[in-house]
C-alpha cells in the first residue's frame, strides 16, 4: 500500500481551536464562517483510532469545504488503544461543543471516523441534520473477522467486537436523520463490502460507489472523487433551526 498525498500535504491552520475539555486531545478546529443558512460540517477523522493519526491530515479537506462556503469543525479525540469509551466520549463532546455553536451539523467520518459519526447519529440523533460516512468501518464485527488494518478493531476495542456490540453501528438502531455513505470500489483498507454489510441492515441508507476511488480519495480535494463528495455534502445545505442560522 502507498501513501496517500493528502496525509502529508499541508494546509493552512484553523483560525480557532476550542478546548472542550482537559486533555490535549479534547479539542476542535474551527473555520466558522460560511454562507448564510449553511449548517456546520463537523469532521471526524480517520487512522484505525490509532493514537499517530490526527486531524491534521483533514486540513485540506476542511479549507476546501470552507472556501466553497461551509463553516467547518474538525474534532479532534483520544486514541487510546483498549479504551473505545474515551473515543466514543469525545466525539459526542466534540459534536455537542459544535451543535452548541451553530445548532446541528452535517457530521462527516472517514474511514474510522466513518465509524464514530454513525455511531453518534445512532447514539445521540439529535446532534446532527445529517450524516456522511466516507468510507467507513461501519460494520466492526466483519471487520474484524477480516482483520482490517492489521488488528485494527480488537486494538481499538481491547478485544473481539462480538464483546461490543453497542459500539458497533452495524448492530445500533437505524439513525432517524439522513445517512449517506461514500465508498470507492477500488478501496483496499476498508473494503466496499464493509458498507454493503451496513446497508443490509439499515436499508434506508444511501450508498454511493465511486468507481475507480480508493481510500484516501474521499477526503482529497484534489482527487477525481471530490467533486462528488462536496455533492453529497451539499445535499444538506440548508440548516435547521439552530444558533447558527437564527444569528446566534
Amino acid at each position: 500500500m502507498t501513501t496517500a498525498p493528502v496525509l502529508s500535504r499541508s494546509a493552512p491552520e484553523p483560525p480557532r481551536t476550542v478546548t472542550v475539555g482537559e486533555h490535549p486531545d479534547q479539542v476542535l478546529d474551527l473555520w466558522p464562517d460560511g454562507e448564510p443558512g449553511r449548517p456546520l460540517v463537523a469532521l471526524v477523522h480517520g487512522g484505525f483510532w490509532r493514537p499517530r493519526f490526527d486531524r491534521v491530515h483533514l486540513r485540506p479537506m476542511a479549507g476546501a469545504l470552507n472556501e466553497a462556503g461551509w463553516p467547518v469543525a474538525s474534532l479532534e479525540y483520544r486514541r487510546i488503544p483498549g479504551d473505545p469509551a474515551a473515543t466514543v466520549a469525545d466525539v459526542l463532546a466534540g459534536l455537542r461543543a459544535a451543535h452548541e455553536h451553530s445548532g446541528p451539523v452535517v457530521a462527516v467520518g472517514h474511514s474510522a471516523g466513518g465509524h464514530l459519526v454513525l455511531h453518534a447519529a445512532a447514539t445521540e440523533p439529535g446532534l446532527v441534520h445529517g450524516t456522511v460516512a466516507l468510507a467507513p468501518v461501519a460494520d466492526l464485527a466483519l471487520a474484524d473477522d477480516r482483520d482490517l488494518g492489521d488488528g485494527a478493531v480488537r486494538e481499538y476495542l481491547g478485544g473481539p467486537a462480538a464483546e461490543h456490540p453497542e459500539l458497533d453501528p452495524a448492530l445500533r438502531p437505524t439513525p432517524p436523520g439522513p445517512v449517506t455513505i461514500v465508498h470507492g470500489d477500488t478501496d483496499d483498507r476498508v473494503p466496499l463490502a464493509i458498507s454493503e454489510s451496513y446497508l443490509a441492515r439499515h436499508p434506508g441508507t444511501r450508498l454511493v460507489v465511486l468507481p475507480g476511488v480508493e481510500h484516501f480519495g474521499v477526503v482529497d480535494p484534489q482527487s477525481d472523487a471530490w467533486a462528488a463528495v462536496a455533492a453529497e455534502i451539499a445535499t444538506f445545505g440548508t440548516s435547521p433551526p439552530g444558533p447558527l442560522a437564527s444569528g446566534g
